[in-house]
């Protein structure tokens, strides 16, 4: 069901990837996602360049990162601190239903756009938060991005450093803020909901703080429960269930087996892999014993896997009732078959028709993937927009030239 938010629109007042994430999310759901940018450089994420893949170096002519928390939006580019800019921001505010922003508190008062001054403008309007430590307590107005918030400050990176680095983990583009806009973005849904069913109109709040503690729960509450900082956990490579381990090939792939109920699969699983004399040893059945010789069991396991390449492992355990998976490439994902049969990778064109593939929204309704835009250039839409708004193009050429407008 494509367009399920067909009729909504969304006015975006951020930047970078965390709440832009969101907007995509809305936009792709078939929201109207109206992006305000600054007359200047508009969203600093536009000029972010990592690890120096620049759009001069890419196939398509796109800042690959602004894509993916930007497509299907429009751009309007307006000067919030002149009093025309600040009125056509209120105009679109009074004829949208949600208002997405990553400003901190302070600012958000100082531009005159608290929850207060918002809820004046428009007071059906759905306000949605996105924040690095939350909206109170004495960080409220303290930045944020996902590698310190989400990362550093919910515990992420000291769970999942190994013990013997000399560092603590690197994460990778946006690996925070892409989830968390993907929560900020289901908050609205689930606020749009209540506002029909009850006419109230919501406060949706998410901060990276907050999403980063959800993923560690686990963690965080046996650190309650037990007293530790630590799950317990076997050595990098070695494993307490041998056959919740990941195995390196021939050809130096590597395939993860999650066989959480040994006793289930272990004999099947030594006949597929060419050792059927492992099925009843003693040392490996029951699965308590398997446990007790893990050490052993990983040992043999290694040097199974490591006798043969990817390809036959694939076909050996291709009707193998346990989980697992080849660990795959980032390249290897785009060819995925069942990526593409689930509609994971719709496609979208550059201005010269050149085509690319983003990735859905893990959310799907009716089994159905909406057809995806570009992202806007800076300001891309500003005329149109204004025109929208009941704006003659006398009004909008002084604008033009008072820098109100870009």
């Amino acid at each position: 069901m494509a367009g399920i938010l067909d009729g909504v629109r969304v006015v975006e007042l951020a930047s970078w990837a965390f709440v832009p994430a969101a907007g995509a999310a809305l936009a792709d759901w078939g929201a109207d996602v109206v992006k305000v940018e600054d007359t200047r450089a508009g969203d600093p994420g536009r000029a972010l360049v990592i690890s120096g893949l620049t759009r001069d170096k890419s196939r398509v002519d796109a800042n690959y990162m602004l894509e993916i928390g930007n497509r299907g939006k429009r751009s309007i580019g307006l000067d919030l601190k002149s009093e025309a800019g600040y009125e056509v921001l209120a105009k679109l505010l009074k004829s949208a239903d949600v208002f997405l922003t990553n400003w901190l508190p302070g600012p958000l008062e100082r531009a005159k756009l608290s929850l207060d001054q918002v809820r004046a403008i428009n007071p059906n309007i759905i306000v949605a938060r996105g924040t690095g430590q939350g909206t109170r307590g004495p960080d409220r107005n303290q930045g944020g991005y996902d590698s310190s918030s989400f990362t550093a400050r919910s515990g992420v990176s000291y769970a999942l450093t190994p013990s013997d680095s000399g560092f603590p983990l690197n994460q990778g583009p946006a690996f925070g803020d892409l989830p968390s806009g993907l929560t900020l973005a289901g908050g609205v849904l689930g606020a749009l909901y209540n506002r029909e069913r009850t006419g109230q109109a919501a406060t949706v709040d998410v901060s990276l703080m907050a999403q980063g503690m959800w993923t560690m729960a686990p963690d965080i509450v046996a650190a309650d429960f037990f007293g530790i900082d630590m799950i317990p956990k076997a050595p990098p490579g070695s494993a307490m269930n041998p056959v919740v381990n990941a195995y390196k090939t021939k050809d130096g792939r590597w395939v993860q087996l999650v066989f959480l109920q040994p006793d289930k699969f272990w004999a099947g699983f030594c006949v597929r892999i060419g050792r059927p004399e492992l099925a009843d040893d003693h040392r490996f059945t029951p699965a308590q014993h398997l446990v007790a010789h893990a050490e052993e069991a990983v040992k043999l396991l290694r040097e199974t896997f490591a006798a043969e390449d990817l390809e036959h492992w694939i076909q050996a355990l291709r009707d193998e009732p346990g989980v697992w998976s080849v660990i795959a490439s980032p390249q290897a994902v785009l060819t995925d078959p069942q990526a593409a049969a689930n509609g994971y990778l719709p496609s979208t064109s550059d201005a010269a028709g050149e085509e690319y593939r983003l990735i859905a929204p893990p959310i799907q309704f009716n089994e159905s993937t909406a057809a995806i835009g570009r992202a806007p250039e800076h300001g891309e839409h500003t005329e149109e927009l204004l025109l929208e708004l009941g704006l003659s193009w006398t009004d909008i050429g002084h604008m033009k030239d008072a820098g109100a407008v870009l």
